[in-house]
């Protein structure tokens, strides 16, 4: 039995209705996150000094960067959780696809449909597309966070039952104390990757074209397989092979690719006359 345990705080889900209209925290932990983000993007990109000689994104680039992500984003989302964590449900229920406020967002397919999304504004605008991904790499720490705070809220993506003393006994849970994983996630996702970040762009990292976006990668993924180790597993899938989870497998390619890209960002430095 735990030494101590807390009770679920009772925050409601939905944080105004007015009629047929119903604002969820989730839905303002997307749009604070877009938005600061947005803001924090601008600073980035005010200063010439911090990028050196690379081409940096103009503000009209990072409005159109904030539209862009914002529907790459949700779509890739929704369609990385169809696939992954879901699939046979919506294969039997295609119209629940479309059903986002019923919950069921994937980090990885937002990634992948922010990604996307970049690409094609880097090619419509012919802009350099490492430019794009090291700023909003710098960013994303910022929606990581609300995002996080936001599945804690609504008492969804719970940790696994333990006796440590901050163990939360969540509405939906049982009754057994679990590790709050989400707010692990806020922390070290969040917090403590904003903050590496900073710093390394405080230090010239952005003179680097990859750099940040290879940092985020790696330490992305490493912080993510950390808390899986405190996360409960999707009930629909549980834990794949010798205990691992999907959210371990996904998180795998952006460490290697994250090596890749700093890697290449040091070499790409060295080999310019």
């Amino acid at each position: 039995m735990p030494y101590f345990s807390i009770s679920f705080p009772m925050i409601d889900p939905v944080l105004l209705q007015v009629g047929p209209l119903v604002i969820r925290w989730y839905a303002i932990a997307y749009i604070a996150g877009l938005l600061i983000g947005w803001r924090y993007a601008i600073f980035l990109s005010s200063s010439k000094a911090r990028w050196g000689t690379r081409q940096r994104p103009a503000t009209a680039d990072l409005d159109d960067l904030l539209l862009y992500c914002a529907f790459g984003i949700i779509f890739g989302g929704r369609l990385g959780y169809v696939i992954f964590y879901n699939p046979l449900y919506f294969i039997e229920n295609p119209a629940e696809i479309l059903a986002v406020w019923h919950g069921g967002m994937s980090f990885h397919g937002g990634l992948a449909g922010a990604a996307l999304a970049m690409i094609l504004q880097a090619r419509a605008r012919k802009l350099p597309l490492l430019s794009l991904t090291d700023i909003a790499a710098a960013v994303a720490p910022i929606g990581l966070f609300f995002g996080r705070i936001a599945n804690f809220i609504n008492s969804e993506l719970w940790g696994r039952t333990t006796d440590v003393s901050w163990g939360v006994i969540f509405p939906n849970g049982g009754p057994e104390p679990r590790h709050p994983s989400q707010l692990y996630e806020a922390g070290l996702e969040g917090i403590v990757l904003l903050g590496i970040l900073a710093i390394v762009i405080r230090g010239g990292g952005l003179r680097y074209a990859g750099l940040i976006t290879g940092l985020f990668g790696i330490f992305y993924g490493v912080f993510r397989i950390f808390v899986e180790f405190f996360r409960e597993p999707d009930p629909q899938i549980g834990f794949l092979f010798g205990g691992a989870t999907m959210g371990m497998l996904l998180s795998l390619p952006l460490i290697i690719i994250g090596f890749i890209m700093i890697v290449r960002s040091r070499r790409s430095v060295e080999l310019k006359p």
